[in-house]
């Protein structure tokens, strides 16, 4: 079934786990981007619109929660995905999240994967789908 590939934001102040993210997702045939705090990705987000943003909880200046709560409020994002990147636990997201996932670090990169498909299949029209089956 052919798909269009997602707009992903990969949002992480260490540089290189950001990159590492980022060829895996263009390996995959999506469009990834790399913000590396806050008010960069809240920035590149407005101008993306991104279908899922990775976004650490740990940033420089402004959390990733805050990040997340701010981009939770602009209506032109209103069906991305944000997902929590992060070495802690669940424990440390607020409740109620801003969040649809939670991946914990290192990233499952196959669990990765098989979340971004389910978001794709999700996209593709019922139409498409029965057609190409």
């Amino acid at each position: 079934m052919t798909t269009t590939p997602l707009r992903i934001l990969v949002v992480d102040d260490k540089a290189d786990a950001a990159r590492m993210l980022q060829v895996l997702l263009r390996c995959e045939g999506h469009e990834a981007r790399i913000a590396f705090d806050g008010p960069a990705a809240i920035e590149a987000a407005t101008l993306l619109r991104p279908d899922v943003v990775l976004l650490d909880l740990t940033l420089a200046g402004m959390s990733g929660v805050e990040a997340a709560a701010e981009l939770r409020c602009l209506p032109e994002l209103s069906a991305c995905r944000l997902v929590a990147v992060t070495g802690h636990g669940e424990e440390r997201l607020p409740s109620p999240s801003p969040f649809d996932h939670h991946f914990p670090k290192p990233v499952d990169h196959a669990a990765l994967l098989g979340y971004l498909a389910r978001i794709e299949a999700a996209r593709t029209p019922t139409f498409l789908a029965a057609a190409v089956a």
